[in-house]
């Protein structure tokens, strides 16, 4: 199933895997609109709505970039709208965007809490929402949710319950909506095994080091695509990249490793340890969250 012609409409996405993922949907000749918060250069990240779309346009696709506060309603309406007027309708809506603070309780101001609620979960549900009349319209529809499964274990909260409480969030949002909208729209969420070589790693989780032992966002794009091109039967499902490329078929991991780097690889967050040890690729645990 191809997606040229669908239009998809992505929270964030100026740089990182919301970028790759609409690249190589636009590889089909999709329209991908940017809704981020970034309009012009960062002294520190790279990327803004602008040169997001000329590379989504480069791949092959349309591209529309409109500058959104997920947490604001009006924002949302109005990017919504403004990509149904341009390309006619919305086929998939991704929800990328995501705050993050890997603080503990006492260290965590209400400030940083309501920023990464207010994105993470409240985003992903008022995005999915102001997209679900224009998705109900379509013949294939999809909600695909940047999320981890639900793994209840005590070790995912302990050292930042805000951040865990606010990523989960976004996961509830696939559990729930994935019930509501059986047969008419699929929702799914999609994790990452190791870590991914992103902004966020390189400037919060441990610099280049960090970066090394990570896989590059080619393995979230390359899966997204091989869910979003599902039929949408296919719904309510916590995906790991890794898992469903290799159901497909797909055998070279190093292909998303940095050239040259054997070690190993650390795995993302809330990834379980039963499904680390199904995987055939050389993965450690962060020691912070061994069992």
């Amino acid at each position: 199933m191809s997606l040229s012609g669908k239009t998809i409409f992505m929270s964030g996405g100026s740089r990182g895997i919301g970028l790759a993922v609409a690249k190589r949907c636009a590889e089909d000749g999709a329209n991908v609109v940017i809704a981020a918060k970034t309009d012009k250069p960062h002294p520190k990240l790279e990327g803004t709505i602008h040169t997001a779309a000329a590379e989504i346009e480069a791949a092959g696709g349309q591209a529309l970039g409109v500058v959104c506060d997920i947490r604001n309603e009006d924002n949302v309406k109005r990017a919504v709208d403004g990509a149904v007027e341009k390309f006619g309708g919305i086929d998939i809506c991704i929800n990328n965007a995501s705050a993050i603070s890997l603080t503990p309780t006492l260290a965590t101001p209400m400030k940083r809490y309501d920023l990464m609620n207010g994105v993470n979960a409240r985003g992903t549900y008022l995005v999915s929402q102001t997209c679900l009349p224009h998705l109900l319209k379509g013949e294939n529809p999809h909600i695909l949710n940047i999320a981890p499964p639900l793994d209840m274990s005590p070790k995912w909260f302990k050292n930042h319950t805000a951040y865990t409480m606010a990523k989960y969030g976004m996961s509830m949002c696939t559990l729930g909506m994935a019930a509501e909208f059986e047969g008419k729209v699929a929702v799914n969420s999609l994790w990452p095994m190791t870590s991914i070589d992103t902004a966020a790693v390189r400037n919060v989780l441990g610099g280049d080091s960090m970066a090394k032992m990570s896989r590059l966002p080619k393995i979230m794009s390359d899966a997204a695509y091989l869910v979003l091109t599902k039929d949408k039967s296919f719904t309510g499902q916590f995906m790991i990249d890794e898992f469903i490329l290799a159901e497909a078929g797909e055998t070279d991991f190093a292909q998303y490793q940095h050239p040259g780097y054997e070690g190993p690889l650390v795995a993302d967050f809330f990834v379980p340890q039963d499904w680390l040890e199904k995987s055939k690729s050389n993965i450690v645990q962060n020691p912070g969250y061994m069992d």
